[in-house]
């Protein structure tokens, strides 16, 4: 059965083959990244807020739901379904549902909404990718640094508002560069309307863009690679604010990655040319030609260097680092480039246990250094086999490797891919590839 838009976005397993090399042109989606801290910007300003280029992976779904649980309103623009207008409450909801909070990792970006509106934030454990230990320490010692009392049990966590009062700065230090608790900090400086300066800043364009929505309603916003500095609004503004959600750099490389695995040649639009810098210097690395000309990409992986270098693929969180969601896809297509590769990820000490199994299933013989770093040797000859998305990342690089492997790849788990990408399959479905869903 061939695979349509339709059935891209509903398919529990799909089957890759090998085909001709990926070409044409594709747009990506907005970042699930970017979009979930914003919502929770848009509900922590208290105001209405018009949210575009909004994703409709299932993630960015659950926190919908969630905002709507809690008793602010979520509409979508008629005609307009990557446009939602979010409304602040006028009253908190007497009975908040946040039963789904424990799906998505993203939900404790609600925390410091949920304080200006109730005065308190019960929230079950997060959920999202099983990737490792990826504790809330840092975010529980932000709230405590506004005088906030945290509660942890076995079944969730609550914080409970402070009675410090307003005004005066918050200083805080994070002892590395967390975009969660960077974030946490920002929008619990925004609810109580306190300065705060923040050491040892995560400056991910996520976070970033945070920073610029924040600056369009008034707040005053500074950052470098030793200080975040916030002041609140002096002159606020009664405007309706219209936040754009960044393209998906992480779509962006995984389709380039494949573009390349494939030898193909294709233009890649709706990026921020900025934030793919590191990802491109490791494709020019390799030997495979790419630029960046405003907001599109373009790979040509049908004219690679053969004086291509090894690749060292280390995740990093250093303002201009390579961004951690980058490494799954690389590593697939390391697998057909010549020479000894390295890669590392401390950020997500679990991904390489999820990675690297389903990657050996399909022949791919992979060196485990310690459960954070492995290295491979290519050019590799991979076989379809049955593999499974037991992750976001896991799920796209499995798609980008099956599309060199002889005969037929069955990935299951595809919901995992859906948390995070409205429809990959159908965007590499648009350059060529050759994808069915696999009936039930």
């Amino acid at each position: 059965m061939a695979l349509t838009r339709a059935s891209a976005s509903n398919a529990e397993v799909i089957a890759v083959r090998p085909g001709s090399p990926l070409a044409g042109s594709v747009t990506v989606d907005g970042s699930k990244n970017a979009a979930l801290p914003l919502l929770a910007t848009a509900a922590a300003v208290r105001r209405n807020v018009q949210l575009e280029n909004v994703p409709g992976s299932a993630d960015v779904q659950a926190m919908v739901a969630l905002l709507h649980g809690t008793g602010w309103h979520v509409a979508q623009a008629v005609g307009r379904p990557d446009t939602m207008l979010v409304m602040a409450p006028e009253h908190p909801s007497a009975a908040p549902d946040l039963s789904g909070a424990s799906a998505i990792r993203a939900s404790y970006y609600l925390v410091p909404a949920l304080l200006a509106l109730r005065g308190s934030a019960r929230l079950p454990w997060p959920g999202g990718c099983r990737i490792g230990q990826r504790g809330m320490e840092l975010h529980f010692k932000v709230y405590e640094a506004f005088g906030d009392h945290v509660i942890v049990q076995d079944a969730g966590y609550a914080v409970e508002a402070g009675g410090q009062g307003s005004g005066g700065t918050v200083s805080h230090g994070l002892p590395f560069r967390s975009r969660g608790a960077t974030i946490a900090a920002v929008l619990r400086a925004v609810v109580a309307d306190r300065a705060l300066r923040l050491g040892l800043p995560n400056l991910s364009p996520e976070v970033l863009a945070v920073l610029d929505a924040l600056r369009s309603v008034g707040w005053q916003a500074k950052v470098n690679d030793r200080v975040l500095a916030l002041d609140p609004a002096s002159t606020p503004t009664d405007e309706i604010p219209a936040w754009r959600v960044l393209g998906d750099k992480i779509e962006a490389g995984t389709l380039a990655c494949a573009v390349a695995a494939t030898g193909g040649k294709a233009r890649i639009d709706g990026i921020h040319g900025r934030d793919l810098v590191p990802f491109q210097a490791t494709l020019q690395r390799l030997g495979i030609p790419t630029s960046v000309r405003d907001a599109t990409l373009l790979v040509d992986g049908s004219n690679a260097s053969p004086a291509g270098r090894p690749l060292r693929a280390i995740a990093s969180l250093a303002p201009g680092g390579l961004d951690a969601d980058f490494e799954p896809p690389l590593m697939a297509l390391a697998l057909g480039q010549p020479g000894t590769h390295l890669f590392a990820d401390s950020i997500n000490p679990g991904r390489h246990g999820n990675l690297l199994p389903q990657l050996a299933r399909l022949g791919a013989d992979i060196e485990e250094i310690s459960p954070t770093e492995c290295r491979l040797t290519g050019p590799q000859r991979l076989t379809g086999a049955g593999v499974e998305a037991t992750d976001i990342r896991t799920g796209s690089a499995l798609m980008v490797a099956a599309l060199t492997a002889r005969g037929i790849t069955t990935l299951g788990g595809v919901a995992q891919l859906r948390r995070g990408h409205a429809d990959l399959p159908g965007k590499l479905l648009q350059l060529g590839a050759d994808i069915c869903e696999v009936a039930p």
